[in-house]
C-alpha cells in the first residue's frame, strides 16, 4: 500500500484524501494544536502533529516518521516552495508536483516571464526598476500594476494611477509581499483597464507529454482575489481558445513541467490580445470546475479526477490518453465561501459555528471542511468551502448555483454566502459583463433584511408560545411541525426593531411595511413560509438572548433585549475600535498630535488584509491604545481623537487624497 502525506489542511486536504482513499492509498494528515480534531485529521489513517504547516523540517520529519513515500502539498502553505521540494527529494520522498528547479523557474513572476518569452508566449509590457536600464517612475504611462514577483493569490498587488500615489503603493506592496512570501521583489507592468482572467489547466508527465484540460474564466475577482470561477470561459472565441491553450502547453513544455499546474493569462477586452501573467505550480482552488466539464474518451467513466492524475504522474506512469481524447461537456461555476462580512468592508470573521448546512442535489458539488460547533480562527485562510454547480449550459449552471447558495447556511459566524448569491443572481454576471476590475469599482447591493426579520419575528413568537420543555415535540423536532390555533398579535423586539406578529390574521408588520404570511412547515431549524404568496425558507437559531437568521445565504443576528436592563452606553464619536481581530502593523501618530480629517492614524492586518484606520474628523489624538506588532481583539480601543474647535470661516484640513483599504 502506498502512503501519502497531505501537507495541508481543510477542504483541500479532504479533497486529496477522498481520491487517495478511493485508489487504496494509506493517508497521513499533519495538524497543529489548533487543528487537533479537525475533519482532515479524522479522515486520515494516521495524524502527526507539527508546530506549523509552514515548517519544512517538521513536515519532512512527519513524512519520514509515518513512512510516507509521497507528499501532496495541496495549495497554499508549502505547495510552491522550492526549498520544500528539495528537502523532500533529499529525504527520498516524492513530491506530488513539479521539481524544485521548475518551481524556481515558474514560481516567481519575473523568472516565469523569461520562460514565457523563450516559449514565444506573449507577456504584459513591463518597466525595468533595477540596473542601468531602470525607468524613472515619472515617465510611466499610468495606470500601472505593481506586484510581488514571488507568490500569488493577489497578495502584494496595487494599481497605481498617478505618480503621486506610486511611492506609497510600492511600499505597501513590498510590505505585504515580504509578510506573505518573505520576498519583497516587485514588478511594474502595464495595467489593463478592462480584461478577463483566463487560465489553462495543464498536466505533464515525466516522459515529456503535456496536455491541457481547457480553460477557466476567473474574471469575477476582488482586489485580485477570485470570487467566482467558471469553465469553460464564456466569452472567448474558438480561435482565442486554441491560441491560449496552445500557449499554455508550449510554456509547460519549455520548462519541463510535470504534474498539475495552471497557466494564467490576461485577455484585453479592448484589443482582444492575451498576455501571460504567471504559472501556479500546483493544483488550484478552482480545479473542480474543470473536473465537472472535462470528459476523456475511453478513460474510466469519462470523468477526469485531477488528483488521481497527479498521483499517477507522481508514481512515474505516463498520461494514459492523448489530447484528442479530452473534450468539454456543459458548464460549471464555483463560488468560494469565506468567513467574511462582505457588506461591512469584507472584514474577516472568527468564532464558533452553530448550525452548518451545505447544499446538495443534482448538479451540485460541495468541497468543504466546516462542521457545526467548529471554531473558525483568523490564523488561517478564511475560505470555508466551495459550492460548485454544473449545468448543460452556462445559464443552467448559474441557476443551479443560485439555488445551491440559497440552501447554504452557516450560523454562528458571518460568511460571504449572501454576497455570492446576490452576485451570481445579478444581471452583470448573467450577461458576462464583469471584468477583473468590476468588483473594485461597483458595489453588489446588500440584501434587504425585511424578509429575514419576518422569519425571525414569526419564529420567535411560535417558539415562545409553543415551546416544549421536554424537547420531544415542537417546531425543531425532526419529525416536523405545523402551526395551529389562533394566537393574539404579539410585539417582538429584534435589536432596535419592533415587529408586530398577528398569527390569527397571518400578518407581520414592521414600520409601514406589512406582509401576508402563511406557515408551510418547520423542522430541524428550517422554516418554510409563504410571504405575500412567494415561497421562502430560512434557517434559524432562536435563543433566549438573540435571534439568528440565514435567508438566501445572508446571515442576520438580532439581540432579544431585556426590557429591564440598562442599555445606556457612552457615545465615543472619536474612538476608533478594532473592527476585527488582528495585528497592528503601524502606528503613525502620538498622543497630543493634531490630525486632519481622514488622516491615517495606523494600519492593522488580519488574514493578510490591511485596513487603514483614519481620523473621523480633524482634531487632536488624545489616546493611542496600540503599538506596532501588537495582537488586538475585536473592539479593542486603538485611537481616540478629540474634535478640534474651528473658528467660523476658517479653512478646514483636507482629507487624505488616497482612500483607505
Amino acid at each position: 500500500m502506498q502512503t501519502l502525506l497531505v501537507a495541508n489542511r481543510g477542504e483541500i486536504a479532504l479533497r486529496v484524501m477522498r481520491t487517495a482513499g478511493r485508489l487504496g492509498w494509506r493517508m497521513v494528515a499533519i495538524h497543529t494544536d489548533l487543528d487537533a480534531d479537525a475533519p482532515h485529521v479524522r479522515a486520515a489513517d494516521r495524524a502527526v502533529r507539527v508546530e506549523s504547516y509552514l515548517d519544512i523540517d517538521a513536515v519532512v520529519a512527519a513524512a519520514r516518521e509515518s513512512g510516507a513515500g509521497y507528499v501532496h502539498p495541496g495549495y497554499g502553505f508549502l505547495s510552491e516552495r522550492a526549498p520544500f521540494a528539495r528537502a523532500l527529494a533529499d529525504a527520498g520522498i516524492t513530491l506530488v508536483g513539479p521539481s524544485a528547479d521548475v518551481m524556481d523557474a515558474m514560481g516567481r513572476k519575473d523568472a516565469a516571464r523569461e520562460v514565457a518569452v523563450a516559449a514565444g508566449v506573449p507577456v504584459v509590457p513591463s518597466y525595468s526598476l533595477e540596473g542601468p536600464a531602470a525607468v524613472d517612475p515619472a515617465t510611466f504611462a499610468y495606470p500601472v500594476l505593481v506586484k510581488a514577483a514571488a507568490g500569488g493569490g493577489g497578495k502584494g498587488m496595487r494599481v497605481v494611477r498617478s505618480r503621486d500615489a506610486y511611492e506609497e503603493s510600492y511600499a505597501a506592496a513590498q510590505r505585504e509581499a515580504r509578510s506573505a512570501f518573505g520576498d519583497d521583489t516587485i514588478l511594474v507592468e502595464k495595467y489593463v483597464e478592462s480584461g478577463r482572467h483566463i487560465e489553462v489547466q495543464v498536466l505533464g508527465d515525466a516522459h515529456g507529454h503535456v496536455l491541457h484540460f481547457f480553460e477557466r474564466d476567473c474574471s469575477t475577482q476582488r482586489r485580485h482575489q477570485k470570487v467566482l470561477e467558471e469553465a469553460p470561459a464564456p466569452t472567448i472565441a474558438d480561435e482565442q481558445r486554441s491560441a491560449i491553450t496552445t500557449s499554455a502547453v508550449a510554456l509547460a513544455q519549455q520548462c519541463g513541467y510535470t504534474g498539475a499546474g495552471t497557466v494564467e493569462f490576461l485577455l484585453d477586452n479592448a484589443s482582444g490580445e492575451f498576455y501571460f501573467l504567471e504559472m501556479n505550480t500546483r493544483l488550484q482552488v478552482e480545479h473542480p470546475v474543470t473536473e465537472e466539464v472535462v470528459r476523456v474518451d475511453g478513460w474510466a467513466d469519462g470523468r477526469v479526477d485531477l488528483v488521481e492524475l497527479q498521483l499517477l504522474v507522481a508514481t512515474g506512469a505516463r498520461l494514459p490518453f492523448d489530447q484528442e481524447a479530452v473534450t468539454l461537456e456543459g458548464h460549471a461555476i464555483e463560488a468560494r465561501v469565506y468567513a467574511e462580512d462582505s457588506f461591512n468592508g469584507f472584514l474577516p470573521q472568527a468564532g464558533r459555528t452553530s448550525i452548518v448546512r451545505w447544499a446538495d442535489g443534482e448538479g451540485v458539488r460541495v468541497d468543504h471542511a466546516l462542521e457545526p460547533g467548529q471554531e473558525v480562527s483568523t490564523s488561517y485562510d478564511p475560505m470555508l468551502g466551495k459550492v460548485i454547480a454544473w449545468g448543460s449550459d452556462r445559464e443552467a449552471a448559474r441557476a443551479t448555483l443560485v439555488a445551491a447558495l440559497d440552501r447554504t447556511a452557516v450560523l454562528g459566524i458571518t460568511t460571504n454566502t449572501g454576497f455570492l448569491r446576490a452576485l451570481a443572481a445579478s444581471d452583470e454576471f448573467r450577461d458576462t459583463t464583469i471584468d477583473t476590475a468590476w468588483l473594485d469599482d461597483h458595489e453588489v447591493p446588500a440584501p434587504d433584511a425585511d424578509l429575514a426579520r419576518v422569519f425571525g419575528a414569526w419564529t420567535e413568537v411560535l417558539l415562545d408560545t409553543t415551546s416544549d420543555p421536554t424537547g420531544t415535540s415542537g417546531p425543531w423536532h425532526a419529525d416536523g411541525w405545523r402551526m395551529g390555533g389562533d394566537p393574539a398579535p404579539d410585539t417582538v423586539v429584534l435589536g432596535d426593531d419592533l415587529v408586530v406578529v398577528d398569527r390569527h390574521r397571518g400578518r407581520v408588520t414592521h414600520g409601514a411595511v406589512s406582509h401576508d404570511v402563511r406557515m408551510v412547515s418547520a423542522a430541524n431549524h428550517t422554516v418554510h413560509l409563504l410571504v405575500d404568496g412567494h415561497a421562502e425558507h430560512a434557517v434559524l437559531n432562536v435563543q433566549r438572548d438573540f435571534v439568528e437568521v440565514v435567508h438566501r445565504g445572508q446571515r442576520w443576528s438580532w439581540e432579544r433585549p431585556d426590557p429591564f436592563a440598562d442599555h445606556a452606553a457612552a457615545a465615543g464619536d472619536g474612538t476608533l475600535l478594532a473592527p476585527m481581530p488582528g495585528t497592528v502593523l503601524a502606528v503613525n501618530v502620538a498622543e497630543g498630535q493634531a490630525v486632519a480629517e481622514g488622516e491615517t492614524l495606523g494600519v492593522m492586518e488580519a488574514m493578510k488584509m490591511e485596513l487603514a484606520l483614519k481620523a473621523p474628523f480633524a482634531g487632536t489624538v488624545t489616546s493611542v491604545g496600540a503599538t506596532a506588532g501588537e495582537q488586538v481583539k475585536l473592539g479593542a480601543s486603538l485611537f481616540v481623537v478629540t474634535a478640534a474647535l474651528v473658528e467660523e470661516g476658517a479653512p478646514r484640513p483636507s482629507r487624505d487624497p488616497e482612500p483607505g483599504a
